[in-house]
């Protein structure tokens, strides 16, 4: 039976106010000020340790699946854990509710009593993901892109458990004892043209879909910005399987969790254009990702579906 006693009221916008982002000044994005890094030898302070970190995660957000989908791909299921907030948001931010249970670390009833817990008086984004340390009882972490980052690449000298024995949520079973891969989707020789990828595809695609769906010059000219990318995507993938050749990558993981959401979301009233399968390589590529486990375990369609939206058949062949 679930603990009701920790867990949140239902959000109620009318008590309580709409969530605001806080921003720097002249800047859209929202604040996300909790910039610590997670280190193999420690020398951060937070050392890759097993069963020391936790993801407050949830299952709407494109950026906690990027790090969901790298934590997966990297076998980090049985040492850093993870748990989900609700799906909707009043002006007290996220919030531990029934749906998904109550907070399993902490016991808090809002993602912002981490933050305070971190921070008394915390003025930055109360967001997901957000990487919580248990041995200092704080979070390291709110930046997604960093957080990937050092799950790639910080916790390849954590030894895997024996079978049976985990650290953390979800392990899969069968797993030997031994090292782990070393910056297995963000490896060294790569790094440079991810990150050069990222400066093309985060303006024109992550963060354009949205101004693309809109109206006026400015959506207009995201539309066009948006669909030539997807136009050049489909050129680079009819020869190449992932974005960087035969090798998946973290460029791969950042792109697909919007392609994912693109007609169940910003397109679902085929605003844009009429579907991601008007560019066939793009699609057969973001199909041949969702069949791999990381992408398909991490994905709930219904979280992020617009009420109404046809969601095409990511398992056709």
């Amino acid at each position: 039976m679930t603990d009701t006693t920790r867990l949140a009221s239902a959000a109620d916008p009318e008590r309580y106010g709409e969530y605001r982002f806080a921003r720097r000044p002249g800047d859209r994005r929202p604040l996300y000020r909790l910039t610590g890094r997670v280190t193999a030898d420690g020398s951060s302070g937070f050392a890759a340790e097993p069963g020391r970190y936790h993801i407050y995660s949830g299952w709407f957000c494109p950026w906690a699946q990027r790090t969901l989908i790298t934590r997966a791909l990297a076998g980090l299921e049985d040492v850093v854990s993870v748990s989900y907030v609700d799906n909707k948001r009043d002006g007290r931010g996220w919030a531990f509710r029934e749906t998904y249970g109550p907070d399993p670390v902490n016991g808090f009833t809002l993602l912002r009593e981490a933050y305070e817990a971190t921070e008394p008086g915390f003025d930055g984004h109360v967001s997901v993901p957000a990487l919580w340390d248990r041995a200092s009882g704080t979070i390291v972490s709110n930046d997604f892109r960093t957080i990937g980052i050092d799950l790639a690449t910080q916790f390849h000298r954590v030894p895997r458990p024996p079978p049976g024995r985990t650290a953390g949520q979800g392990a899969p079973p069968g797993r030997a004892a031994g090292q782990r891969p070393a910056g297995q989707t963000y490896p060294e020789d790569l790094r440079e043209e991810i990150e050069e990828l990222d400066a093309w595809l985060g303006p024109a695609v992550n963060w354009g879909v949205g101004r693309a769906a809109g109206g006026g010059p400015d959506a207009e000219a995201a539309r066009t910005t948006l669909l030539g990318t997807f136009a050049d995507l489909d050129l680079r993938l009819a020869r190449s399987r992932y974005l960087l050749g035969d090798r998946l990558t973290e460029a791969d993981v950042r792109l697909w969790v919007t392609l994912v959401r693109y007609d169940a979301g910003p397109n679902a009233r085929r605003a844009i254009n009429p579907g991601l399968d008007r560019f066939p390589h793009l699609w057969s590529y973001a199909r041949r990702l969702y069949r791999l486990p990381a992408f398909r375990d991490t994905t709930d369609f219904a979280t992020f579906t617009a009420p109404g939206a046809t969601v095409p058949n990511w398992t056709s062949p």
